[in-house]
């Protein structure tokens, strides 16, 4: 890199462009691995989903062995029952990572399209198009997630 580029004057009192372009990157390589979190997170949610599928519908079949044979000890069913409490859990996590990461993906995209916008000024087509800084600092309130009842879709 030449001297000159990383100390080239900011149009309009901004960031100088090479600096300008480097956050650019920088936001948008955050962005694209945000992206890619989310595609695993989704993969995760899906398989979590089908085996919670599976376990609700085992879950059935032995409540009605239970129901035919009430001699039989139901500690196995509360234990199963349990484990499917930590399973809507972790779904919850799921979709709470995933709306956080959405958010976060638009915030840092905004923050790029600004920078670039600011950077280089506007071009021969016209104003950047810059995606819109979300509405809400923060699309999920809750910080921590206990088992309870939730309504599955």
């Amino acid at each position: 890199m030449l001297a000159n580029e990383s100390t080239a004057e900011p149009p309009a009192g901004g960031l100088p462009l090479m600096q300008a372009a480097d956050l650019q990157d920088h936001l948008l390589v955050v962005s694209n691995d945000l992206d890619r979190l989310q595609r695993l997170l989704a993969d995760a949610g899906d398989a979590l989903l089908a085996h919670f599928h599976g376990a609700s519908s085992e879950m059935k079949r032995v409540q009605q062995i239970l129901a035919e044979h009430p001699q039989l000890d139901s500690d196995e069913l509360k234990q199963a029952l349990t484990h499917l409490s930590g399973a809507i859990t972790a779904m919850q996590f799921q979709d709470m990572a995933s709306q956080l990461i959405v958010h976060t993906t638009h915030r840092l995209r905004s923050c790029a399209d600004r920078i670039a916008s600011d950077a280089l000024g506007p071009d021969e087509d016209g104003e950047a198009v810059i995606e819109a800084m979300p509405l809400r600092p923060n699309p999920v309130t809750q910080d921590e997630m206990d088992a309870g009842s939730v309504e599955l879709f």
